[in-house]
């Protein structure tokens, strides 16, 4: 049993101790057993750190760490003495193991556990002692005082580290000393610690105050390591909460910390019990505000700022607007009478309280206008209690233990929402039987709300909770239960049209109109005119059948529902059912009246002018609401009766959707557009569709006696009504669907040409930006720079130079970031790299330095140029000049040679070098260089200064100092004897004097070696300009890196609001809701292959072989070494998983990108140098371009904190921490690398009392620690389980507490981001105070980019759509139409607008499952048969035949392309794409959305589909396949050949194979796309190893019976089963029922075409071919009769099976010898008796339950195995058979991915052998 024992603690030893792949601060491994304190013993945050004080020093001293255990151990047992909270029990066992390793350690003897004490005390001397205690605070405070941009940050961030870490620990010494000496005698207490040493002590517990935990602002803690508190605005916004003299004095006994004073968020603590985390989370939120709205205003300048009164105005009107409106709204008062008369502190008091509130609410806060209720009455009881002057307990609140605000107010709230949403059978309950958010909310809307009363009245209808749902149906919870308030949701397919009532009123009255003129001929007459007014009965009709429908919807809603909203709805109904009557009735009077005059009968008119008072005064009334100022009017006047009336009546007056006008000039922008859509949609309506069929269709009903193939139910002596019929469904359903093709094209169009307004797509090339480089520092000054006073002064002084190289000097640190940030992520070379960097610009060349990638072999190209030239002087410069850089290149190494040459030589070389230099610039002015120069020996001079470049760059030694002197002494004699033909007559002495000193070998003899970083900077610069020959058009290589630089740099040039400095700008927070994701790749999922032997790293080394030999350079390996290699480095093994990581869709990519926005700030912080007073002066230093250690700078990092923060809402992190899953260790990892980062996640704590489980649920937020692991900040009790709604608006919702700022962007965990997009932030946020119209924006639409885009063409696909629908669609919707709605994750939110509505997202279950919802319009196929010799008829089919190419639905992404690309290259990005299939893929992708829109519109259950995130390297097999696309796609693919196959046999084949071509090709494109789309873009789709292993494994699958448990992958019986879970319903089965009658319509018609039945159409024909199929069914029955059954009579059974089969077999011959069957009706009849068969399948399972009483269920389940047999086999033959061939397999290959992919892929089977899946 011992040996038992023993293994389990070293189990618990190892998990506890197990090592985590995350690093300290100081970089070494963080180990131990802290971090796995379970969250039930989290309450008492001691014990964690008292465990990382006891790893922290266990190799110091064992002994002390086994002290510190066994406290930890004691405090646990104290807390759950019984051990009931879960994990509780494992974590003191693995203690109690720890701790028993440590005493078997001991060096020999017991130990006596009276000397702990002594023990301590010693130990915390000699810890002091160790670390230099006294010293080490007195240094660091010397590194600040040094100054916060000097070079010592470094050892600053390390110095701050250091102490913290020391001086906590200390802390923990000190206090389980204190506790232990409580456990002995007073006096003993006294002897054991000396007075002296407790002085100590206390004195190191002072220095622990900044280690107290906090998010961003140390509001508790006071710390100077922290410059943001530091900054005035936050100051003064600190000062502004402080105690105010009208609240009330607290009792003494109120606990505060010494750190800080009393506040009025303590004061609304005391008094109405909020959280104590929740009121510190809440403190800093409004400190946060405040201080912001202050940088706005200005920054304060006062010894003891003050905040202003107009920043707590705005930020109060903005916080309670909303309150305010719903005060409006309902008709009562706020709170406060007067609002100019509320005193500044009182507006503090009301936001403070407000947002406690909201940041306690929990799921209550997606209802806002209850949160408004809760915040009217908590001021009013907060006023009585400032009125009575005595800090008092608010009744509201008050418990059995004293106050909670969240026990009394929030809790009875989410019980009774928990209790609906429990009841809504997750998702599957009729809408109408369970109370959602919205209608929670709805119910505070009217004044009824107040019946609740406050404190709550939890008697009241709205508190009862509905009686738990039964598995059938719903019973009523309570006779009184408040249900819906004034809408209801029902799951009906009668939405498409009554959500789009307007739109289909207006389509049929176009119709019918214009059919009207088209059977008049075009004529406009009396009769035409007369016709066309009866329209008025069709408006009214639909009008009422809408009215029927408001009836329907608002079913199961009546009982409970406001009065007046269903009261309007029967007044709808009783208005349009008389209305309707009496128009119908007054227009046939009106025409059976009508005069043989012809003329308007009096019925006429009177109907006339009833219809044109409605139409008038329908059009006047909403040509004023476009108006604003009479919208602003009406709504003034809503305290009228009639005009409420009036409004009511026209729409249900909610609370929210009011005031939903724009500008008049943006109505008639809107107007235009849609006129512009609908005028081209009705002309192509009229002329190609309505009018060529008019003719026809006069023709047609003319025609007598048509007889038809068939027998004829409905066209018999009724104008041949089905040929009619037939003719217009096609052109009715095109009529109906081509606006989505018209409103495409002329969107794009218009988008395309709002791109290039905004001057998107100028600079489309790396050519582009080469050629256009000299004018992007000026256009970053303009946009991205704030605005500087000394530029305008330069520009008006004419010092055009200047401005240029002040330009170029600021842009250059930013430019040169955004190279170096490519270099860190592995996308450019180290040679690149040097080669985009640009000089500084500070120096005293008068010219602008550009990079070397633009000046790059310029040099070698003015010296061919000068040395063959024949020109003269002005022609070789003209040479020269023709290219700018190639002139810029000489100029600067003209002036660089003698800036450098000057800088390093003595007086006798200085004079030579201005003599030289006088003599050129002479030489220049009389126009004779080419006479005055040997400029043929141009090549000696160049190699000459190489030399000395080359030499003046390496570390000075003696003998590199002599080669220089050497190299200058042989330029000199170049110089002077091969180079000058001028006459030196003229400066004779000074050449005597240079001659003289040569000859003495004393010239050029002492060098001042270049010691100055700037000069050795411009040596190596000139070195390189003079050295490189080959060109850098090219660079950089990398297409990512070009696009990056392409998209940067012409967002230059776009017109965007001026940046504010950083200090100015508005705040914001990031938000990335994270699930259970990838976060980091580790070595095993990198190496791991699949089944085709490829690995994750193998794949992107092949798809990146670039980036990943960038890699490698940057971490010091050779690229062609082994991947082993690095494998035995644990720092290379991080760096690769970062590398891989950052190549997918992880988390730490997601998390990278974000972090670019501290990084930018802190960068444009930095070089901008703000000061109260004195920008300018700061911003032109010398040293304002010097970036060094810009992330190190305490201000910087200040003010970026104080304006960026980032929360990843990891849901279930605390569950993954105690599972110790490596996604909580990467997490970790991540916060230890992001010091900015924050993560929030739900804590679940259970424990046991009295036997019973009793979870509790936390909000928490923890950010990284300075000991490498994760320390709480904030923990905030929920009410309970907060996924109430759907999961991701849940987490959203429950971590929004912790943002920040003014503007949130949301961020799903699948994207990325770059530094140089994160230097427009600011700018971006600006658009929030742009005029977009009468409202402020609250939503910035950002354009996302799709990183996976280049990973195959699946992925380029899928990106090109999104990028066209984003760019244009998008662009479109937002101007001019503006009803753009949050679509994409970039977007960026008003925060507090949006905070104060109930978030950003959405949470109702079902209802709400995406944010983003984009429906897409499927194709319909339509069976054409013609039937006369039309033109007309010819032109409407052609019409049909053009729209159902679709390829005008291409315009947006051929436009898309043209505008960033190019017509050239759009022209071949096109092209390929069509190579590339990708017509094929998106042909599927519509036929998924159209399947499961149908779906949920029939059945519902729409839920929301997690995406795959991985690398798509796996080949799916055949079944899987069919599994996930057999109903979807297979089935109507299949449908369709049947259709076409059908047409092709009996159809109208007057225009031979060419006509039937034409029509058909589009069906038969998408009915094989259906069909074969999921195999030919499946990896390895066509290898034949790999398609007989499919079929091996299909055929498995399909003849597996399966049983209970048996998931639907494993078998077909069980896939089959859950493909009928979608039918629940009674409407649902009837619904299929009349989809599948279709089926029976094959049969209809084919049976009359056989040729045993001549030229018979009665029905006798078709009830015989019934006989025939029930034959054919009985015949199948008896060949699959059960086995199991027949076991005792086997012969019998087989030989009724070989009778039935000979009987058959005669029968089929008899009829073919001696009847008129043929051969052509047996397939025939396949043809007919297929569908008919799935026809009847697929009623019978739509109807399963009565079914499987009739005892039928296994005969249709043998059916339908066979029919899916039969369908899988017609799809395998084909890839079966083009597996044969193995260029199909590498044609897919190339086709699917990438060329370096492709060929890695191809070489690495080549080396497998025969077996594909050996290693590669």
């Amino acid at each position: 049993m011992s040996r038992v024992e023993d293994l389990w603690e070293r189990l618990v030893r190892a998990a506890l101790r197990r090592e985590r792949t995350g690093t300290d601060a100081y970089g070494q491994p963080a180990t131990g057993i802290a971090g796995n304190v379970p969250s039930s013993l989290a309450k008492n945050r001691d014990i964690d750190a008292i465990l990382r004080a006891a790893d922290e020093i266990q190799d110091d001293d064992p002994n002390v760490s086994r002290i510190l255990c066994e406290h930890a151990y004691s405090l646990s047992q104290n807390l759950d003495p019984n051990s009931e909270g879960r994990g509780v029990l494992q974590f003191k066992t693995g203690l109690m193991s720890v701790i028993k390793q440590k005493l078997a350690k001991r060096e020999g003897g017991a130990f006596d556990r009276s000397q702990d004490i002594a023990r301590l005390l010693e130990f915390y001397k000699h810890y002091r002692e160790k670390h230099n205690v006294d010293k080490l605070r007195e240094e660091e405070m010397q590194l600040r005082e040094s100054g916060a941009f000097s070079g010592n940050l470094g050892e600053l961030e390390r110095k701050t580290v250091k102490r913290k870490r020391v001086f906590a620990t200390l802390k923990v010494l000190g206090t389980v000393l204190v506790e232990l000496t409580k456990e002995v005698s007073p006096e003993d207490a006294e002897r054991l610690i000396p007075d002296e040493l407790k002085r100590v002590m206390e004195s190191d517990a002072t220095m622990t105050e900044d280690l107290i935990a906090y998010n961003i602002i140390p509001l508790d803690a006071p710390t100077i390591t922290n410059a943001i508190i530091s900054l005035p605005e936050v100051q003064a916004s600190v000062s502004a909460l402080k105690y105010f003299r009208d609240l009330p004095k607290l009792p003494g006994n109120f606990s505060i910390p010494p750190t800080r004073n009393a506040d009025m968020f303590d004061f609304l603590h005391y008094v109405f019990g909020f959280q104590k985390d929740n009121v510190s989370n809440q403190r800093e939120h409004i400190v946060h505000l405040l201080a912001n709205e202050q940088s706005r205003l200005g920054i304060p300048d006062d010894p003891e700022p003050k905040l202003d009164e107009a920043a707590v105005q705005k930020v109060f009107l903005k916080s309670l607007d909303n309150y305010i409106k719903w005060c409006n709204y309902l008709g009562i008062r706020p709170v406060w009478s007067n609002l100019e008369a509320v005193s500044k502190e009182k507006k503090l008091l009301f936001i403070s309280l407000y947002f406690l509130i909201w940041g306690e609410a929990a799921n209550i806060r997606f209802i806002p206008e209850c949160l408004c209720y809760i915040f009217h009455h908590m001021v009013r009881e907060l006023d009585e209690i400032l009125r009575q002057q005595t800090a008092q307990l608010a009744n509201s609140c008050k418990t059995e233990n004293g106050v909670s605000f969240h026990d009394q107010v929030i809790c009875p709230l989410y019980e009774v929402v928990a209790a609906e949403a429990t009841n809504n059978d997750n998702g599957r309950a009729p809408h109408s039987a369970w109370r959602n958010y919205d209608d929670f909310n709805e119910y505070f809307w009217s004044r009824h709300c107040f019946d609740l009363g406050w404190p709550w009245r939890r008697g009241s209808p709205f508190f009862l909770k509905p009686t738990p749902r039964s598995k059938n149906m719903l019973k009523a919870g309570a006779s009184k239960r408040r249900g819906k308030t004034s809408f209801v949701e029902h799951r009906t397919f009668l939405h498409l049209y009554h959500s789009f009532h307007r739109l289909w009123i207006f389509l049929v009255m176009m119709f019918q109109g214009l059919t009207i003129v088209a059977f008049n001929n075009g004529d406009i007459d009396t009769k035409t005119i007369r016709e066309v007014l009866s329209l008025g009965p069709t408006f009214v009709v639909m009008k009422f059948f809408e009215s029927v429908l408001d009836i329907i919807m608002m079913f199961g809603a009546y009982s409970t529902s406001r009065r007046l909203a269903v009261s309007r709805i029967f007044l709808r109904f009783l208005w349009f059912s008389l209305a309707s009557v009496f128009i119908c009735f007054l227009y046939v009077k009106a025409l059976q009246q009508k005069s043989k005059s012809n003329e308007l009968s009096t019925l006429f008119k009177v109907y006339i002018i009833v219809l044109g008072i409605y139409a008038g005064v329908q059009i006047f009334i909403s040509f004023l609401m476009r108006i604003p100022a009479f919208h602003r009017l009406a709504n003034q006047c809503d305290h009228w009766p009639l005009i409420r009336l009036i409004k009511w009546m026209h729409q249900e007056h909610y609370y929210v959707g009011r005031g939903m006008y724009e500008r008049t000039s943006d109505y008639i922008k809107y107007l235009i557009f849609w006129l512009v859509v609908l005028g081209v949609k009705f002309s192509f309506a009229y002329f190609l569709l309505i009018k060529p069929l008019a003719e026809a269709t006069k023709s047609l009903v003319k025609m007598p006696d048509l007889r038809y193939s068939w027998h004829d139910f409905v066209s018999k002596n009724n104008h041949n009504a089905l040929t009619v019929a037939s003719l217009w469904a096609p052109v009715v359903c095109i009529y109906l669907l081509d606006i989505h093709i018209f409103y495409t094209v002329i969107s794009a169009v218009c988008g395309f040409l709002l791109g290039a307004r905004d001057r998107l797509g100028e600079i489309r090339s790396l050519g582009a930006v080469h050629k256009l480089f000299e004018k992007f520092p000026e256009a970053f000054m303009d946009t991205l720079h704030v605005p500087l006073s000394s530029r305008t002064y330069l520009h008006t002084n004419g010092q055009g130079l200047e401005k240029k190289k002040a330009d170029a000097a600021r842009f250059s640190p930013f430019w040169n970031e955004i190279v170096k940030n490519l270099r860190e992520e592995d996308y450019i070379t180290t040679l690149e790299m040097e080669l985009l960097l640009m000089p500084k610009n500070t120096g005293n060349l008068p010219m602008v330095q550009w990079p070397l990638f633009l000046l790059a072999s310029k040099m070698f190209l003015a010296k061919d140029i000068a040395v063959e030239s024949r020109d003269s002087h002005e022609e070789l410069w003209d040479r020269i000049s023709r290219d700018d850089y190639m002139k810029y290149a000489v100029e600067e190494c003209y002036c660089a040679i003698r800036h450098v040459l000057t800088a390093i030589l003595d007086d006798e070389g200085k004079l030579w070098v201005e003599r030289i230099y006088e003599d050129i610039q002479a030489s220049i002015a009389r126009r004779s260089i080419h006479t005055d120069f040997q400029l043929n020996k141009l090549a000696l001079v160049i190699s000459r200064l190489t030399a000395v470049m080359g030499i003046l760059k390496e570390a000075e030694t003696p003998e590199v100092h002599n080669g220089a002197v050497k190299a200058i002494q042989d330029l000199y004699d170049v110089v002077r004897h091969d180079i000058l033909a001028i006459n030196m007559r003229e400066h004779y002495e000074t050449w005597n004097l240079l001659s003289k000193a040569r000859n003495e070998s004393r010239l050029f003899s002492k060098l001042k070696w270049p010691q100055d970083v700037e000069l050795r900077a411009q040596v190596k610069r000139l070195y390189s300009l003079l050295t490189i020959k080959d060109s850098a058009a090219n660079i950089p290589r990398n297409l990512e890196a070009r696009r990056r630089l392409e998209f940067f740099t012409n967002s230059l040039f776009m017109n965007m609001p001026r940046a504010r400095p950083v200090r100015e700008m508005l705040s914001f927070s990031v938000f990335t809701p994270y699930y259970s994701e990838v976060v980091l790749y580790s070595l095993s999922e990198l190496q791991k292959k699949n089944e085709d032997g490829i690995s994750i790293l193998f794949y992107l080394q092949k798809i990146y072989p670039d980036e990943w030999r960038n890699f490698l350079a940057r971490i010091g390996r050779d690229e062609n070494a082994v991947d082993s290699e690095l494998f035995g480095n644990p720092s290379d093994i991080l760096e690769l998983r970062f590398w891989a990581s950052y190549r997918g869709q992880t988390l730490a990519r997601t998390v990278r990108g974000m972090m670019y926005y501290r990084k930018a700030l802190m960068l444009q912080t930095y070089l901008e140098r703000m000061t109260a007073g004195d920008m300018e002066a700061a911003v032109s230093s010398k040293d304002a371009t010097d970036t060094q250690g810009f992330e190190l700078s305490p201000e910087a990092r200040a003010q970026a904190d104080l304006k960026f923060t980032y929360v990843v809402t990891c849901q279930i992190y605390g569950k993954q921490k105690e599972e110790q899953k490596p996604e909580a260790t990467d997490i970790a990892l991540l916060m230890q690398r992001n010091e900015a980062l924050r993560v929030a996640f739900i804590d679940v704590v259970e424990t046991l009392n009295d036997g019973k489980v009793h979870t509790e649920y936390y909000s928490k937020l923890v950010k990284a620690d300075i000991n490498g692991k994760d320390k709480e900040i904030y923990s905030i009790k929920l009410p309970g389980n907060p996924k109430l709604g759907e999961g991701k608006p849940e987490n959203q919702n429950h971590a929004i507490i912790f943002t920040r700022g003014s503007a949130v962007q949301t961020i799903d965990m699948n994207q990325d981001n770059y530094f140089e997009e994160a230097l427009k932030m600011r700018n971006l946020l600006e658009e929030f105070h742009c005029d977009h119209g009468i409202r402020p924006a609250t939503i910035l639409g950002v354009r996302e980019h799709v990183f996976t885009g280049s990973v195959s063409s699946l992925a380029s696909f899928m990106s090109n759509q999104e990028s066209s629908f984003v760019t244009l669609g998008q662009r479109v919707l937002a101007n001019p139409l503006k009803v753009r709605m949050h679509y994409g994750h970039p977007d960026v939110f008003d925060r507090v607008f949006h905070i104060t509505r109930g978030g950003i997202s959405k949470a109702s279950r079902v209802i709400n499952i995406s944010e983003d919802i984009f429906a897409g319009v499927g194709e319909d196929i339509q069976d054409r048969a013609g039937i006369l010799q039309n033109t007309a008829l010819d032109a409407a089919m052609n019409a049909q035949f053009l729209f159902q190419i679709g390829i005008f639905t291409a315009v947006p992404m051929i436009l898309g392309f043209i505008l960033e690309q190019g017509f050239l290259r759009a022209v071949v990005s096109f092209l390929t794409m069509q190579l590339q299939l990708c017509t094929v893929f998106f042909t599927f992708s519509l036929g998924t959305r159209t399947h499961y829109f149908g779906r949920t519109i029939l059945h519902g259950g729409a839920r929301y589909q997690a995406t795959g995130r991985g690398f798509v390297v796996r080949h799916i097999k055949f079944a899987e396949n069919y599994r996930l696309y057999s109903r979807s796609h297979f089935v109507k693919g299949l449908e369709v050949v049947l259709l076409l196959v059908v047409y092709l046999a009996y159809g109208y084949n007057e225009g031979g194979a060419l006509s039937y071509i034409l029509l058909t090709i589009s069906s038969w494109f998408m009915a094989l796309s259906w069909l074969f789309a999921p195999y030919l873009f499946n990896p390895s789709g066509f290898e034949w190893q790999k398609t007989v292993e499919d079929f091996r494994d299909w055929t498995n699958w399909l003849l597996y019976r399966g049983g209970i448990g048996v998931k639907g992958e494993e078998s077909w019986e069980a896939w089959w089963d859950e493909e009928l879970v979608h039918i629940r319903n009674f409407s649902g089965r009837v619904m299929e029922t009349i989809l599948s009658l279709r089926f029976f319509i094959f049969q209809y018609g084919v049976v009359y075409k056989l040729d045993i039945q001549g030229s018979d159409t009665s029905l006798s024909i078709y009830g015989f071919s019934w006989i025939v199929l029930a034959v054919l069914i009985i015949l199948f029955k008896v060949f699959t009769f059960s086995q199991k059954i027949s076991v005792n009579f086997q012969l019998l059974l087989r030989f009724i099976q070989g009778l039935s089969f000979l009987l058959a077999v005669a029968g089929l011959a008899i009829a073919v010898v001696f009847t008129d069957l043929s051969i052509a009706d047996i397939f025939a009849s396949i043809l007919a008796f297929v569908p008919t068969g799935w026809g009847i399948l697929s009623i019978a399972t739509a109807w399963k339950p009565v079914v499987k009483k009739m005892g039928l269920w296994k005969s249709i389940r043998s059916i339908a195995r066979l029919y899916d047999a039969g369908m899988g086999m017609l799809i395998f033959i084909p890839i079966a058979f083009f597996s044969w061939f193995p260029f199909v397999s590498t044609f897919q290959t190339r086709l699917m991915f990438n060329q370096a992919f492709s060929r890695g892929l191809e070489i690495s089977l080549i080396l497998a052998g025969n077996n594909p899946n050996t290693g590669l």
